[in-house]
Protein backbone atom coordinates (compact mmCIF):
# COMPACT_ATOMS: atom_id res chain seq x y z
CA UNK A 1 0.00 0.00 0.00
CA UNK A 2 1.09 3.31 -1.04
CA UNK A 3 0.79 6.04 1.72
CA UNK A 4 1.36 9.51 1.37
CA UNK A 5 4.21 11.27 3.40
CA UNK A 6 3.24 12.07 7.04
CA UNK A 7 6.83 13.03 9.01
CA UNK A 8 9.49 15.04 9.06
CA UNK A 9 12.76 14.26 8.07
CA UNK A 10 14.49 16.66 9.48
CA UNK A 11 18.36 17.91 8.77
CA UNK A 12 20.99 20.08 10.26
CA UNK A 13 20.58 21.74 7.36
CA UNK A 14 17.05 22.79 7.58
CA UNK A 15 15.88 26.57 9.15
CA UNK A 16 12.83 28.48 9.20
CA UNK A 17 11.87 28.43 5.60
CA UNK A 18 12.35 24.82 5.27
CA UNK A 19 9.09 24.92 6.82
CA UNK A 20 7.81 26.02 4.33
CA UNK A 21 8.61 23.39 2.39
CA UNK A 22 8.16 20.84 4.99
CA UNK A 23 10.53 17.81 4.59
CA UNK A 24 8.59 14.40 4.40
CA UNK A 25 8.96 10.53 3.46
CA UNK A 26 8.24 8.66 0.10
CA UNK A 27 5.70 6.73 2.50
CA UNK A 28 7.17 5.98 5.76
CA UNK A 29 9.87 4.40 3.86
CA UNK A 30 12.74 5.29 6.46
CA UNK A 31 14.26 7.52 4.29
CA UNK A 32 14.28 11.03 4.41
CA UNK A 33 15.53 14.38 2.53
CA UNK A 34 16.91 17.97 2.92
CA UNK A 35 17.80 21.28 0.60
CA UNK A 36 21.03 22.17 0.73
CA UNK A 37 21.99 25.92 -0.70
CA UNK A 38 23.97 25.98 -4.05
CA UNK A 39 24.41 28.87 -5.42
CA UNK A 40 21.82 30.94 -7.29
CA UNK A 41 19.52 26.86 -7.01
CA UNK A 42 19.28 24.56 -4.60
CA UNK A 43 20.33 21.15 -4.29
CA UNK A 44 18.39 17.95 -3.10
CA UNK A 45 19.52 15.70 -0.78
CA UNK A 46 18.10 12.53 -0.58
CA UNK A 47 18.50 9.11 1.53
CA UNK A 48 17.16 5.82 2.09
CA UNK A 49 17.75 2.25 3.20
CA UNK A 50 17.76 1.60 -0.83
CA UNK A 51 18.49 3.31 -4.18
CA UNK A 52 14.84 2.73 -4.83
CA UNK A 53 13.84 4.68 -1.62
CA UNK A 54 16.42 7.64 -2.40
CA UNK A 55 15.18 8.17 -5.82
CA UNK A 56 11.33 8.40 -4.27
CA UNK A 57 12.46 10.61 -1.65
CA UNK A 58 14.33 12.89 -4.21
CA UNK A 59 11.46 13.59 -6.46
CA UNK A 60 9.14 13.94 -3.08
CA UNK A 61 11.75 16.60 -2.41
CA UNK A 62 11.44 18.34 -5.75
CA UNK A 63 7.60 18.57 -5.54
CA UNK A 64 7.79 19.83 -1.62
CA UNK A 65 9.95 22.51 -2.56
CA UNK A 66 7.35 23.74 -5.42
CA UNK A 67 4.30 23.05 -3.48
CA UNK A 68 4.52 22.79 -0.09
CA UNK A 69 2.65 19.39 0.47
CA UNK A 70 1.15 19.51 4.01
CA UNK A 71 -2.21 21.45 2.16
CA UNK A 72 -2.18 18.80 -1.01
CA UNK A 73 -2.64 15.95 1.29
CA UNK A 74 -6.65 17.19 2.37
CA UNK A 75 -7.12 17.06 -1.17
CA UNK A 76 -8.48 13.52 -2.93
CA UNK A 77 -5.59 11.69 -3.50
CA UNK A 78 -4.36 10.01 -7.01
CA UNK A 79 -2.50 7.38 -8.29
CA UNK A 80 -0.81 7.37 -10.85
CA UNK A 81 2.25 4.74 -12.77
CA UNK A 82 5.82 6.73 -13.89
CA UNK A 83 8.23 5.12 -15.66
CA UNK A 84 12.04 6.11 -17.02
CA UNK A 85 14.58 4.76 -19.05
CA UNK A 86 18.04 5.99 -19.64
CA UNK A 87 21.49 4.74 -20.23
CA UNK A 88 23.04 4.98 -16.82
CA UNK A 89 22.26 5.75 -13.14
CA UNK A 90 22.40 9.44 -12.89
CA UNK A 91 20.58 9.75 -16.36
CA UNK A 92 17.90 7.37 -14.92
CA UNK A 93 17.55 10.17 -11.75
CA UNK A 94 17.65 12.70 -14.48
CA UNK A 95 15.15 11.57 -16.54
CA UNK A 96 13.06 10.22 -13.18
CA UNK A 97 12.84 13.65 -11.94
CA UNK A 98 12.63 15.32 -15.46
CA UNK A 99 9.19 13.38 -16.06
CA UNK A 100 7.67 13.97 -12.73
CA UNK A 101 8.43 17.62 -13.55
CA UNK A 102 6.76 17.67 -16.56
CA UNK A 103 3.62 15.92 -14.96
CA UNK A 104 3.78 18.82 -13.10
CA UNK A 105 3.65 21.68 -15.77
CA UNK A 106 1.20 19.89 -18.09
CA UNK A 107 -1.23 17.73 -15.61
CA UNK A 108 -0.69 19.97 -12.43
CA UNK A 109 -0.24 16.84 -10.33
CA UNK A 110 1.86 17.53 -7.03
CA UNK A 111 3.15 14.26 -5.83
CA UNK A 112 3.27 13.26 -2.43
CA UNK A 113 4.70 10.18 -2.03
CA UNK A 114 5.86 7.84 -4.31
CA UNK A 115 6.99 3.76 -4.32
CA UNK A 116 9.20 2.72 -6.88
CA UNK A 117 9.39 -0.53 -8.00
CA UNK A 118 13.23 -2.44 -8.28
CA UNK A 119 15.50 -0.29 -10.16
CA UNK A 120 16.85 -2.51 -13.08
CA UNK A 121 19.88 -1.86 -13.47
CA UNK A 122 20.19 -4.69 -17.11
CA UNK A 123 17.75 -1.95 -19.07
CA UNK A 124 18.59 1.35 -16.66
CA UNK A 125 14.53 1.37 -16.11
CA UNK A 126 12.08 2.08 -13.16
CA UNK A 127 8.54 2.29 -12.88
CA UNK A 128 6.43 3.11 -9.73
CA UNK A 129 3.25 4.62 -8.24
CA UNK A 130 2.86 8.21 -6.87
CA UNK A 131 0.12 9.31 -4.94
CA UNK A 132 -0.81 13.02 -5.32
CA UNK A 133 -3.31 15.63 -5.87
CA UNK A 134 -4.33 18.07 -8.74
CA UNK A 135 -2.21 21.76 -7.90
CA UNK A 136 -4.86 24.29 -7.87
CA UNK A 137 -3.42 28.04 -8.75
CA UNK A 138 -5.22 30.18 -5.59
CA UNK A 139 -6.25 27.54 -3.21
CA UNK A 140 -2.75 25.88 -2.69
CA UNK A 141 0.30 27.78 -1.66
CA UNK A 142 3.54 28.23 -3.99
CA UNK A 143 7.15 27.46 -3.24
CA UNK A 144 9.75 28.06 -5.66
CA UNK A 145 9.36 27.28 -9.42
CA UNK A 146 11.70 24.42 -10.17
CA UNK A 147 12.42 25.35 -14.45
CA UNK A 148 14.74 22.32 -15.03
CA UNK A 149 16.32 19.27 -13.34
CA UNK A 150 20.65 19.47 -13.89
CA UNK A 151 23.43 17.05 -13.81
CA UNK A 152 25.20 19.58 -12.16
CA UNK A 153 27.21 17.64 -9.36
CA UNK A 154 24.84 14.84 -9.17
CA UNK A 155 26.08 12.15 -6.67
CA UNK A 156 24.42 8.51 -6.43
CA UNK A 157 26.24 6.65 -3.14
CA UNK A 158 25.36 2.61 -2.35
CA UNK A 159 27.04 2.05 1.24
CA UNK A 160 27.54 -1.67 1.21
CA UNK A 161 28.36 -1.14 4.79
CA UNK A 162 26.57 1.92 6.16
CA UNK A 163 26.69 2.55 9.47
CA UNK A 164 23.00 4.09 9.63
CA UNK A 165 20.96 1.55 7.21
CA UNK A 166 18.64 4.48 6.72
CA UNK A 167 21.37 6.09 4.53
CA UNK A 168 22.64 3.30 2.62
CA UNK A 169 21.82 4.99 -0.56
CA UNK A 170 22.21 8.73 -1.25
CA UNK A 171 21.42 10.78 -3.58
CA UNK A 172 22.37 14.85 -4.66
CA UNK A 173 20.53 16.75 -7.31
CA UNK A 174 20.87 20.33 -8.55
CA UNK A 175 17.58 21.62 -9.69
CA UNK A 176 17.51 24.78 -11.44
CA UNK A 177 15.08 27.83 -9.64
Amino acid sequence: RLTPPRRRAGGAEADDDADAHADASAGGSGGGFEYLDHTADVQLHSWGPTLEVAFAESAVAMCNYMVPLGPMLEEPLLCRTVQAQAHDLHSLLFTFLDELLFIFHTELFVCCGVRLDAIDRAAWSLTGRCIGAKYIDGKHPKGTEVKAITYSAMQVHEHAAAADAARAAEVFVIVDI
